[in-house]
């Protein structure tokens, strides 16, 4: 595998909705279940869609031996995994000064492949991320499902985090005009499990799924603060 590569990580305009918070970006991470893996082979640039989960300091994605793409992020390319949420649309007085509210990060770096128990505890994590305590509830993956899985691990420590939420921030001339101007939140919530065709009478529905979608603190919340003002620029990471 090669060195990794160093990258300017300030971002060139609309700075001052970046962050350095580390805790910031590991809540994002803990929200979001599907990354956008970019990397370039060669038949040129391609991203892929993973579900991922974060396991301390590193982002754990896996798929099938099977895929070349996956093999060839395996083999130690440069990648680029990137997560949104967006959590609303600011509706300006103009077209010019609407955008969304959103978090967006980019981890860099080069993933490894993870092997035996190191890969099956991995695996283990992404499902209870997924759905939480359910490990607990079924059986422990065969052998021959793991020998079928490859389980790769991305560092996060190359990073960047830009987030927008609150208003508009229409021009003074526009202020005394009639449009309306404000801001829609956006949420995401889980909805009624629905029992699979095959399911043998009887069972219920476990606790881990429970959990995820009976109404919570956490359930139907709003995606983001009214409170904080920045401009109506949708571009997310730049």
């Amino acid at each position: 595998m090669d060195e990794a590569t160093t990258r300017t990580l300030t971002p060139t305009r609309l700075a001052d909705r970046a962050a350095a918070d580390r805790a910031a970006l590991d809540a994002l991470l803990d929200e979001v279940l599907v990354a956008h893996v970019g990397f370039t082979s060669s038949e040129g640039p391609l991203v892929l869609p993973i579900g991922f989960a974060r396991d301390g300091d590193r982002l754990i994605l896996h798929g099938s031996t099977g895929s070349r793409w996956l093999r060839v992020l395996a083999s130690g390319v440069e990648v680029c995994a990137t997560v949104t949420t967006l959590e609303g649309i600011k509706v300006a007085r103009s077209a010019f000064e609407s955008g969304m509210r959103y978090r967006s990060a980019c981890v860099f770096g080069q993933c490894t492949v993870l092997t035996g128990a190191a890969a099956e505890g991995a695996l283990e994590v992404f499902t209870d991320r997924v759905l939480p305590g359910r490990t607990a509830e079924i059986r422990r993956s065969t052998p021959r499902e793991l020998a079928a899985t490859l389980v790769l691990a991305l560092p996060i420590t190359q990073w960047s985090y830009k987030s927008s939420d609150g208003f508009p921030e229409d021009p003074a001339e526009d202020l005394a005009g009639d449009a309306w101007a404000g801001a829609v939140p956006l949420r995401t919530t889980h909805g009624r499990p629905i029992p699979a065709p095959d399911l043998r009478a009887g069972i219920e529905v476990p606790d881990s799924v429970r959990r995820l979608t009976e109404p919570g603190p956490s359930q139907n919340r709003p995606q983001s603060g009214p409170d904080r003002v920045g401009d109506g620029s949708n571009s997310v990471q730049g």
